[in-house]
């Protein structure tokens, strides 16, 4: 495909990394800069220009492009451009929005704006943090076949019963497949002999209930969150509390404008909105804060998050998690003793990256930065699966994908090598970078 990127920041520049291998890619930024930093990092074309403006979207040709994605850090500016990019051609276009005040017309009416796609950041990260705050030791989660099936990744920690374990031994779950694991960077696909160490990432496919008993037994010390403290309550927070809510908890909310902490109050009907500077330690203290089985901090700097989430963690708040702005931090972040960072800008890229690839998957996930991917099939009569085992399959499946799970009118299926796979099953393949083109194509 030939793809136009307007904004060359932390999402289009990651974004454009992740597709510039497979694709012809065009990146347009105002900042002279930033494009001569592409000129040299990435095999794109780098224009220089004001994307909110017809001839700037002329000299990149937006005209031929099949893909056209506003992701500058203004939300106007990526809605204006994409108008634009519709006079130009007939292109499918996708818009960032950090405010979800833009997606919701777009969601009523998708022809609004002239945006084919859009994506909102700010809801997106909460979305993140949400899907992990309820399993302990979990760093990313997504949903596949309509809530049937769940990937999980888990880190390992140093005292966890399972660390140095075979594959084989922890594999005491009905229901779930440990697809991959990732240790030093590397993607591994482990069999029943593989030993799983502390600090592997563990790629985990299956239904929630298992999800949930795996984290159990990674981590048998932590029961199920009940107490859950959010500091901050911007639209990240507010999205976190409003999708905690849903998901059964009333957490606890700290905020320090008094207006902004009323019309919290009155929005949050499950959330206790406390108003006060979630920075002051004594407020911590009074609060209870260490009594938190999860703490999130979700302020407006990076500073005031790594703060809370590091005197949250002294005061006895058994998991933290933070929002990082600057992606680069999420290691540091991790490193200094944060157990979950949430990038608003990575899960973004993601998700456009990800959008890009559903052009021939159902639903696709993208591991820790594009090393490996979670796809979602529809099986049909051309597919190499049809109609034969998964055992019969093997010869033809690349040596880096595993099929993790089966969804058949509603119902989950273990994935076994005597398993039959039938047209329109719900077929989900963890698949490392080297192999997903040869699973998609062969599906």
């Amino acid at each position: 495909m030939r793809i136009v990127i307007i904004g060359a920041g932390e999402v289009g520049s990651t974004t454009a990394e992740s597709l510039c291998g497979e694709h012809e890619v065009v990146v347009v930024d105002r900042d002279p800069e930033r494009v001569e930093t592409l000129t040299y990092e990435l095999d794109v074309l780098p224009i220089e220009g004001d994307a909110s403006e017809i001839e700037t979207l002329e000299e990149a040709d937006v005209g031929d492009a099949d893909l056209f994605i506003a992701s500058t850090d203004d939300d106007e500016t990526n809605i204006i451009a994409c108008g634009i990019a519709k006079v130009c051609g007939d292109v499918f276009t996708i818009a960032r929005t950090k405010s979800p005040k833009y997606l919701r017309p777009w969601e009523r009416d998708e022809r609004a704006f002239g945006v084919d796609f859009m994506v909102c950041t700010d809801l997106l990260a909460a979305k993140a943090i949400a899907g992990v705050t309820g399993l302990p030791s979990a760093q990313d989660v997504d949903t596949f076949a309509e809530g049937l099936v769940q990937m999980t990744e888990f880190e390992i920690p140093s005292d966890s019963p399972v660390a140095d374990q075979t594959v084989a031994e922890a594999d005491r779950f009905d229901s779930l497949t440990f697809a991959g694991v990732i240790r030093d960077g590397d993607v591994i696909i482990p069999r029943g002999g593989t030993v799983l160490k502390a600090g592997d990432d563990v790629i985990a496919i299956g239904s929630p209930e298992s999800m949930r008993a795996f984290s159990h037994a990674i981590a048998p010390d932590s029961d199920d969150p009940k107490s859950v403290v959010i500091v901050g309550g911007g639209q990240i927070g507010y999205q976190t509390a409003r999708l905690l809510e849903e998901g059964g908890f009333s957490p606890r909310l700290i905020e320090g404008d008094d207006d902004h902490a009323r019309w919290l109050a009155e929005q949050l009907p499950r959330t206790t909105v406390i108003n006060g500077d979630a920075t002051d330690q004594d407020l911590l203290s009074q609060e209870r804060v260490g009594d938190a089985d999860v703490l999130i901090s979700a302020l407006e700097t990076d500073q005031q998050n790594l703060l809370v989430t590091l005197l949250g963690s002294r005061l006895g708040a058994k998991r933290s998690i933070a929002v990082v702005e600057t992606a680069d931090f999420v290691d540091l972040f991790e490193t200094v003793g944060v157990d979950v960072a949430v990038s608003p800008r990575n899960v973004t890229a993601e998700e456009i990256t990800r959008f890009t690839r559903t052009r021939r998957a159902e639903n696709v996930a993208i591991i820790e930065g594009d090393q490996a991917e979670v796809l979602e099939f529809e099986v049909d009569a051309d597919s190499i699966l049809v109609d034969r085992t998964i055992g019969e399959s093997a010869a033809d499946f690349p040596e880096g994908a595993v099929i993790g799970a089966i969804a058949r009118g509603g119902s989950h299926i273990t994935p076994r090598g005597d398993t039959v796979v039938r047209e329109r099953d719900h077929v989900i393949v963890f698949a490392d970078t080297d192999s997903f083109e040869e699973v998609a194509d062969r599906m």
